[in-house]
């Protein structure tokens, strides 16, 4: 894991509150292994606990915002970004939720290159505009959202997802994590 370890020391074993040890466990079982952000953001145990609760809240799928599409928006926001972490990790999770390595791989390098639906591709489109340009956002940019067939809480999702996603690539980059190698041969 390439972080700024002489900044951000990871945490040794004994030093990972048991709430987040099982945790650990629960993520290894999941993906087969434990994803390299998990150790990097213990850094501050209690922080790392309320912003997995809120991710975890974010990934709740909603009839008209599955899961693939919520790792979608991590994507497009991620590939803006330049966030290695989040492009690989969330592609992998994009990958397995769309069950289409070739559309997974088109959104990670262009959105627009990806043969979306107009929905995914009206979600595509307000998370680069307010990952790019987050002051031109605006009312119109809502109800484009609406107008696909998402609802008023959905809406709410993708522009808190948006947020969420932008905020976790700064941290990512700021600390230098790193995908762990096993997103790049997983669910290929």
């Amino acid at each position: 894991m390439a972080r700024v370890a002489w900044f951000f020391p990871t945490p040794s074993d004994d030093d990972i509150p048991e709430g987040l040890r099982s945790l650990f466990a629960k993520a290894q079982q999941a993906v087969g292994f434990l994803p390299n952000v998990f150790r990097g953001y213990a850094y501050r145990p209690e922080r790392f606990s309320a912003w997995f609760r809120h991710f975890s809240a974010l990934q709740e799928p909603t009839p008209n915002l599955d899961t693939a599409d919520r790792e979608m928006i991590g994507v497009v926001v991620s590939a803006i970004n330049r966030c290695p972490y989040c492009v690989i990790s969330h592609g992998h999770a994009l990958r397995a939720a769309l069950g289409d390595q070739f559309t997974a791989d088109a959104i990670a390098v262009n959105w627009r290159h990806a043969d979306l639906d107009d929905r995914r591709r009206a979600i595509c489109a307000y998370a680069e505009k307010l990952t790019r340009a987050p002051h031109t956002v605006g009312e119109d940019d809502l109800r484009a959202l609406a107008a696909v067939g998402l609802s008023t809480e959905e809406v709410w999702d993708v522009v808190e997802l948006v947020a969420m996603y932008a905020f976790t690539n700064r941290l990512a980059l700021a600390t230098g994590q790193m995908p762990n190698e096993q997103y790049h041969y997983v669910d290929r």
